[in-house]
């Protein structure tokens, strides 16, 4: 009896143990996240991972920045429908990085905040063996442009992934604006236009005054600063031209040596008021570091800016503007066209449509042949991406697009995470990331350049 009362009790604590063994078993890749001043590094962990371990180590300042980050992730771990369980283990130092680097405690390195700092931090992740994920923009100037081309190419040596976090890629009426590009009975092929037609145009109007994951967004003072967050041309710019790229040229590696004209640029201002700047920072008084764009109770911030330049010989136009905050009821908003020979594919976001994104197909002869080969286009297209429909319209068609494949902005950015940690379990991206990453970031600094030298302040 005694016999079999000891058996049992060895197989109940080898059940145990083997359990524990199981739950902590450590999984493929360990998520660190540095200096998380800009709410993208919550973002990421919206969601859990199956190849990202529970335990996150968060190197950082301590600060307002830090605190609004732990509050973001708490947050998603306490929310009542399908919560996350992080657990943040946080170190606070001043010597916070070179901590993060001597610890070593992970392999895959976050970075979304200060901009002023992150090619550095970038640089010296991939120098000390990590793999980085860095949300945009990677940098903000020419000096940092040939940094990241160091990164690159300690990267490849190292077998190393440093990728960018493009969650506009996901936005379902850009996905399918790109898919029907590339049907040639819809879409013909791409005109080359001109800088005062532009084959392509992208615009977006954002605020700084927004919610996030329900909340007023508390941005730090730092965010105004364009010498720490970026202008408006080499900051959020980075996704237009990043869609210009991957609409146009799929697939297709673009040497921005030989590929890249940037033609014209400029840049101007967004006037903010002290109030305003209360309400978006809460804090009562412009810091220092902002004093020399600030005259009495206003801050201008050369939030805006505007490229025309060409892309292996088709002109291409990306436009940001920054407002304080949108008018009740409407928010940030997106125009996209794309000129063919034989439709233009336009993404309005206007009053006429709600305030949301609607994709139009507008053609240029509207005949019935036509128009029935869209409609077995349209058909083909919705095996991937059902209850997609055509409406008729003045002009041509709308591509009216269920909810059910409507994600919100919020949700791209475990998507990209996704598809980032496909890339590294396979250990590689495809051939034309890196090189496209680099076309990006050269327009973008390039464009800023050439807008400083002509000096043009005011739209």
């Amino acid at each position: 009896m005694k016999k079999n009362i000891i058996q049992i009790l060895f197989i109940i604590l080898l059940f145990i143990s083997c359990k524990e063994s199981m739950q902590t078993e450590q999984k493929p890749f360990q998520l660190i996240t540095v200096d998380p001043g800009h709410f993208h590094a919550a973002l990421v962990q919206k969601k859990m991972y199956a190849d990202i371990d529970t335990v996150v180590q968060v190197y950082a300042p301590e600060g307002n920045d830090l605190q609004l980050h732990l509050n973001r992730i708490n947050s998603y771990n306490n929310r009542k429908d399908n919560p996350t369980h992080w657990n943040e283990q946080v170190y606070t130092g001043p010597d916070f990085f070179d901590k993060m680097i001597a610890d070593k405690k992970g392999n895959l390195v976050m970075l979304s905040g200060n901009n002023q700092k992150k090619t550095d931090y970038i640089l010296a992740s991939l120098q000390n063996g990590f793999h980085v994920l860095a949300d945009k923009p990677m940098v903000i100037n020419a000096a940092g442009f040939d940094q990241l081309k160091q990164a690159f190419d300690i990267a490849a040596k190292k077998k190393l992934l440093l990728y960018d976090i493009m969650t506009e890629r996901f936005e379902i009426n850009t996905i399918l604006q790109k898919e029907l590009s590339m049907i040639p009975e819809v879409f013909g092929t791409l005109q080359r236009g001109s800088i005062n037609n532009p084959a392509i145009t992208k615009e977006s109007v954002h605020h700084f005054y927004k919610f996030v994951s329900g909340s007023v967004l508390t941005r730090p003072a730092w965010f105004l600063d364009v010498s720490q967050q970026g202008e408006g041309i080499v900051d959020v710019m980075t996704h237009l031209v990043d869609l210009v790229q991957w609409e146009c040229f799929p697939e297709i590696i673009i040497d921005y040596k030989k590929d890249i004209d940037v033609l014209k640029a400029r840049r101007w201002h967004t006037a903010v008021t002290l109030s305003q700047f209360n309400a978006i920072t809460q804090l009562n008084e412009f810091p220092s570091f902002l004093q020399s764009s600030v005259t009495d109770t206003v801050m201008n911030v050369f939030s805006n800016g505007e490229i025309n330049y060409t892309i292996k010989g088709v002109h291409a136009k990306t436009a940001v503007t920054w407002n304080y905050k949108a008018p009740e009821g409407t928010g940030d908003t997106h125009y996209s066209i794309m000129r063919g020979t034989k439709a233009n594919l336009v993404i309005r976001q206007g009053k006429e449509e709600q305030y949301q994104p609607v994709l139009y197909i507008e053609p240029t002869v509207n005949d019935k042949m036509y128009n029935e080969t869209l409609i077995k286009a349209v058909q083909k297209i919705a095996v991937r991406f059902p209850g997609i429909e055509l409406i008729k319209t003045v002009k041509g068609w709308v591509l009216k697009i269920p909810d059910t494949l409507k994600e919100g902005h919020e949700a791209h950015f475990a998507r990209v995470t996704e598809n980032y940690l496909n890339y590294l379990k396979n250990n590689t991206m495809p051939a034309w990331e890196v090189p496209n990453m680099l076309a990006k970031y050269y327009t973008t600094t390039t464009a800023l350049a050439l807008a400083l030298k002509n000096d043009t302040h005011e739209k």
